[in-house]
């Protein structure tokens, strides 16, 4: 780092900005998230059967429509079976009212936890998260706010969170390596869903830190918009600077709308992104544009997100954060996410004998 020293009104300021790019740093990150995924207990080991004998649990997904959010749910009803309590994830397609339904239901019926998993709001739901609590139903979350920088209500008994802010760093540290630090790249996500901010501010932050020759510019466009905003807003962005050499939306599933952006406007640019869904891992192994895909195996993080519910449902030490780790899908491995690619394939399965093991259920 060098100091830069600016004028003020009331003297002198010294701010820090980085001499040169910090490759070393970036090239560990990437390394390190490269190497097959390892199972690291998230807490003591318990008898799981024996807790939940008499418990049962209710998951709301963000929508069922979205295979990221069913593949999340089938981990959880994975797991359930493994223990053998009763599960029940509820059917739902982005629609607040078939939340509250579902709330309303497991309320009702008995269920002793609400899960609400993959990126649903829970702030659109005070009252009827409150009026389930008061019922006596725990309610928290899966795969919601990050681990690190956003706070877990106090209306909701808690969460098992991910760390984004990881996952904004590789990309843009695999950004940062690929172009010898003069990255200039459009980053785009939707601000209305909870983790954005997090990996927006990651990768920008990350790249503002590191890197004092790199350039970003972001991009909002709502989920809703995404199949009529994010091509136009991405191809006129590359046409006002043909320099643009990466596109980082920060949900991978906006590629079907970036690359015949890139396309039409003739540019070089290669798209990295989060989240490891399988038609874009598809579009990597068999095109040129999706360079690099962060992913994380969904099976295991249903599996990490029943395993926190269980514990706070048994009294526990509360676990807070999934131990799902973050992994890189590249030209080099992404064979091993399968053809078709599906959200398990490539990440190994040791998290299945380490939940087993953790659970006195092998």
């Amino acid at each position: 780092m060098k100091n830069l020293i600016l004028p003020t009104l009331g003297g002198l300021l010294m701010l820090a900005v980085p001499a040169k790019a910090d490759m070393a740093a970036a090239e560990a990150l990437i390394a390190k998230h490269s190497q097959l995924p390892t199972f690291e207990a998230p807490g003591p080991a318990f008898d799981a059967k024996a807790c939940m004998k008499d418990k049962k649990m209710f998951v709301i997904p963000l929508t069922n429509a979205n295979p990221f959010n069913a593949a999340i749910s089938q981990g959880f009803v994975d797991a359930a079976a493994m223990v053998g309590f009763e599960l029940r994830d509820w059917e739902t397609q982005m629609d607040p009212a078939g939340w509250i339904q579902g709330i309303n239901t497991a309320t009702a019926e008995g269920f002793d936890l609400i899960d609400m998993q993959g990126g649903l709001p829970p702030e659109f739901l005070v009252p009827q998260i409150t009026e389930a609590r008061a019922a006596g139903v725990k309610v928290t979350a899966t795969h919601n706010w990050d681990a690190t920088t956003q706070a877990v209500p106090d209306f909701m008994d808690g969460a098992a969170n991910t760390d984004y802010v990881t996952v904004g760093k590789i990309i843009a540290a695999w950004a940062m390596v690929k172009t010898g630090g003069k990255v200039n790249a459009i980053v785009l996500g939707p601000d209305e869903i909870t983790p954005t901010a997090p990996l927006r501010d990651a990768i920008i932050g990350y790249l503002k830190d590191n890197c004092p020759d790199c350039k970003t510019q972001y991009i909002n466009v709502p989920v809703n918009d995404w199949a009529t905003k994010t091509q136009p807003a991405v191809q006129n962005a590359l046409l006002a600077d043909p320099t643009i050499n990466y596109v980082l939306p920060v949900y991978d599933s906006m590629s079907q709308f970036i690359v015949p952006a890139i396309q039409i406007a003739g540019s070089s640019a290669k798209i990295v992104s989060y989240n490891g869904t399988p038609f874009v891992l598809d579009m990597m192994r068999d095109g040129d544009i999706v360079e690099m895909n962060v992913g994380e195996s969904l099976g295991w993080v249903g599996m990490a997100g029943t395993d926190a519910d269980m514990r706070l449902l048994c009294g526990l030490d509360p676990v807070t954060k999934l131990n799902t780790p973050a992994f890189i899908f590249s030209d080099e491995n992404v064979a091993t996410a399968g053809n078709p690619a599906t959200f398990n394939d490539g990440y190994g399965d040791v998290h299945k004998a380490g939940f087993a093991k953790l659970w006195g259920v092998e």
